[in-house]
């Protein structure tokens, strides 16, 4: 059987989707009832609301069972099913799985859970709830295996200027007055939570918006400003993504028995 799931579908994660699609694997994402991804633009996860989403001429769809997953996967599509603890894993067998929901502490993904576990950043331990880590932090270790020890930690800081990154600023259910892609001028209104307004920190395209109407709480990521104001960049996945996709590639293509496995059939 070449498939393999991935739990999450947000942004890092399509990177990982497109990687194995492109290289001719099947690939099924379990995803939660409400996803939180902010760059909605290139996250799979967004299926689960709209029931079907494209990224870069791949299109995720939402299912409701496994069967449906499997037969999707195999017709070329992504399905995106909402089953949080990965109850699939009870009944169908996956050579390789990968926990890319970036949850940045102890996951409860376990060494039992496939024959190669691959964990995507902090959180995740190689030999302990993993067989091997994909460093996840820009630098020269971006998109590194590690098949002993975790990744880099979490530092809590946005990449790049901080500023453009938006967090509620209350708790509350957010209110949206610009889309994706679009141009913004410093000061511009884009949300509301709680009554508290959030104002573009400078010019640019909005790259990333959590969905509307989503409950927030105080301080939670919730949006994204992209200074270099290109609105193609909003629908492109990240170099980063990509960079963490071919680290995923390289530690199961590395594997002969899971490679073998997954290359049966293609």
């Amino acid at each position: 059987m070449n498939f393999i799931l991935i739990r999450g579908g947000g942004d890092l994660a399509g990177g990982v989707v497109l990687r194995l699609h492109r290289a001719g694997f099947h690939v099924i994402i379990s995803e939660l009832p409400f996803p939180l991804a902010v760059r909605r633009g290139v996250s799979f996860s967004e299926a689960v609301y709209q029931g079907e989403i494209t990224v870069e001429g791949l299109t995720g769809r939402r299912v409701e069972s496994p069967g449906e997953a499997f037969n999707l996967a195999r017709q070329g599509l992504i399905p995106v099913l909402i089953d949080p603890q990965a109850a699939i894993l009870n009944n169908e067998y996956f050579p390789a799985l990968v926990d890319a929901r970036l949850l940045k502490r102890t996951a409860d993904t376990s060494l039992s859970s496939a024959p190669l576990v691959i964990g995507l950043g902090p959180g995740l331990t190689a030999g302990e709830n993993c067989h091997t880590v994909i460093e996840t932090n820009r630098g020269h270790t971006l998109g590194r295996v590690y098949w002993t020890g975790s990744a880099g930690a979490d530092t809590g800081l946005p990449e790049g200027d901080p500023h453009r990154v938006l967090r509620a600023p209350a708790d509350g259910s957010l209110t949206s007055y610009a889309q994706i892609g679009d141009h913004l001028e410093a000061g511009q209104l884009i949300a509301e939570i709680g009554g508290e307004k959030i104002l573009a920190p400078f010019k640019g395209v909005l790259r990333g918006l959590i969905r509307p109407g989503i409950a927030v709480s105080k301080g939670l990521k919730v949006g994204d400003v992209d200074p270099r104001d290109n609105p193609d960049y909003c629908f492109m996945v990240s170099d980063k993504a990509l960079s963490i996709g071919g680290g995923v590639l390289e530690a199961i293509l590395s594997k002969p028995e899971i490679r073998s496995q997954l290359l049966d059939g293609l």
